[in-house]
């Protein structure tokens, strides 16, 4: 073997490598972007979940737009009011109130309640189901299939026993992801300290509603006559709460003949963070008659009047 080409060969991958290096080392120096500070610290206040719900594609991209002044300190929607009391902190500005939100389904007729009007074949979600017209008698309910499941970046939303779509407001972020991509409207992104619900968004009424699913809202209107603070209202068929009116007092729960109107109680030890309860019936003038039961184990009981 001739020693001295080994040697040549080592010495001109050498060379060739310290040249590289410093023509790399120069274009380094040369297109050098200096990048703001702030940039690394806003993407470290930010909860890095990359979901992507505040229209960007992802942390990084929302720390420089917020820097750069092209997106505001509350731009991060999971993130709720510490993270932009943080982000604020960080550019100096103000965040000013932001009010942390939770998701709502606003559905609880499961299988038990309003059964299949017809048996649903196919790609695994509800937006597919839609278009087909698969899914439970009522043409307005959870089609309880994966679309808000699989886009929830934090793995709150599940399944209950009657196969309709559940919340855990223990993880749940506020993000807004599944409220999105709901292709019937059911998922309403609420205070996180409100307590009274409506389950339903039927937007047939009377006994038509009840006719396709046992505990719909039949827009029957007690709750608005009920309600103190004129916070609910009938419209298009079922019932709409404004937030920034109500109290969370339950009247409207207590007087709907179909328990569509719910409470929500916190439990610390509960795994979801609560439960849904309905409240003792009030009994307004008029005939008696004994309330159905609502099919789905929630509490409450009692009587209502006609």
């Amino acid at each position: 073997m001739d020693w001295s080409l080994v040697w040549k060969a080592a010495v001109s991958l050498a060379g060739f490598g310290i040249l590289l290096g410093a023509i790399l080392a120069i274009a380094s120096r040369r297109f050098h972007v200096e990048v703001d500070p702030r940039v690394e610290a806003v993407l470290e206040a930010l909860p890095k979940s990359n979901c992507g719900a505040c229209g960007l594609p992802g942390c990084e991209a929302a720390a420089a737009a917020v820097v750069a002044g092209e997106a505001p300190v509350t731009i991060c929607r999971a993130g709720g009011p510490d993270v932009a009391a943080e982000v604020g902190r960080i550019m100096g500005v103000e965040a000013g109130p932001v009010i942390p939100l939770v998701a709502h389904i606003h559905c609880r007729g499961g299988k038990s309640v309003s059964p299949l009007r017809s048996f649903y074949q196919g790609v695994n979600s509800c937006r597919a189901a839609q278009l087909v017209g698969g899914g439970k008698a009522c043409p307005f309910g959870c089609l309880g299939l994966q679309d808000c499941a699989e886009v929830c970046p934090v793995n709150a939303i599940t399944f209950d026993e009657e196969g309709i779509r559940r919340v855990n407001v223990r993880k749940c972020t506020g993000c807004g992801l599944c409220s999105d991509i709901c292709p019937r409207g059911l998922i309403e992104m609420v205070p996180a300290d409100a307590r009274v619900f409506v389950r339903c968004k039927s937007r047939y009424t009377g006994k038509k509603a009840t006719g396709v699913c046992k505990v719909a809202c039949t827009g029957c209107r007690r709750c608005e006559k009920a309600c103190p603070e004129d916070a609910i209202h009938v419209s298009d068929g079922f019932a709409t709460i404004d937030y920034e009116k109500c109290t969370n007092c339950g009247e409207c729960a207590a007087v709907c003949p179909t328990d569509s109107i719910q409470v929500w109680v916190p439990h610390d030890e509960h795994p979801e963070g609560g439960e849904f309860v309905v409240p003792e019936k009030k009994k307004p003038a008029g005939k008696k008659r004994e309330r159905a039961g609502n099919g789905d184990g929630d509490q409450g009981g009692g009587e209502i009047e006609e």
